[in-house]
């Protein structure tokens, strides 16, 4: 595990580029907090001062790279040091594919990502949730998911997320901290439709793997589990948040029509090495 001492000074870091650059930084801190230092992120210190982190993220094959250096630090070589050491590791972990996330609204980042080759692959909305009355949820059944539950996860993850069947089963085999829950999405009589997992930090509650199965869908089934989640963790004092490819028209459809609204945009690159 990263120690207290290594997520205090993760965090520091961020909230000092932040606010020195009008962005907001993406480093999945449900994974920061869980996973270990070596397997997770590459750190560089000054006089004991944390001035530049990278932070590698695996979904299965793939790969996402978040990094930050303090302002001050800047033009010293501190991130592509450490990038060459962050591809060394991606490369020795045989990830097939490798995403550079950038806050959309960095010309700085976009900047470095032209001088590194990476091309542009596709964008995310972070969306959070505004308060407004909810409609009914009756006929929709969120229950914890089991271990009986692991095929049936891997199948919506490969129907109504496109995954590669391996790399479904390497997600749904993880086992998350104690503040994320997964919930399978019942209807009819217990007959499983759906999945979704809920984890919660610092007061916000964030929605990821939300999937309904293909021939489920347009039934209004998950827009009725999207507003028992938020119902849920409304009445536990939590914000609501998620995240959704811009392009991904249904599902920006469905998120703003039970209250979500987009609030910060992140960019992510393809990179090949070199």
């Amino acid at each position: 595990m990263l120690t207290t001492g290594q997520l205090l000074a993760i965090e520091q870091l961020q909230i000092e580029c932040e606010a020195h650059d009008h962005v907001q930084l993406k480093l999945n801190w449900e994974m920061l907090r869980e996973r270990d230092a070596g397997q997770l992120g590459l750190f560089h210190y000054e006089n004991e001062r944390l001035v530049a982190f990278i932070g590698l993220y695996a979904f299965g094959s793939t790969v996402e790279v978040c990094g930050m250096v303090k302002p001050g630090e800047r033009r010293k070589g501190h991130f592509r040091r450490l990038f060459r050491q962050a591809m060394e590791k991606v490369r020795q972990n045989g990830c097939k594919r490798i995403l550079l996330n950038a806050p959309a609204g960095s010309d700085t980042a976009k900047a470095l990502m032209r001088k590194l080759g990476a091309e542009y692959a596709f964008s995310e909305h972070q969306m959070e949730w505004q308060e407004r009355p909810l409609g009914e949820t009756d006929g929709i059944m969120l229950r914890p998911a089991t271990p009986e539950d692991y095929e049936m996860r891997v199948r919506i993850s490969v129907l109504a997320f496109g995954d590669d069947e391996a790399d479904a089963r390497a997600m749904e085999s993880h086992v998350y901290a104690g503040n994320t829950d997964v919930f399978m999405i019942d209807v009819n009589d217990e007959e499983t439709v759906g999945k979704i997992r809920v984890s919660r930090e610092e007061g916000q509650a964030w929605i990821y793997g939300f999937a309904i199965l293909p021939e489920h869908q347009g039934k209004g089934i998950g827009s009725k589990a999207l507003r028992k989640v938020i119902q849920e963790q409304s009445a536990a004092g939590c914000s609501i948040h998620l995240e959704v490819e811009t392009k991904n028209d249904h599902a920006l459809r469905l998120y703003e029509s039970v209250g979500f609204k987009a609030v910060h945009a992140q960019d992510y690159y393809s990179y090949h090495g070199g």
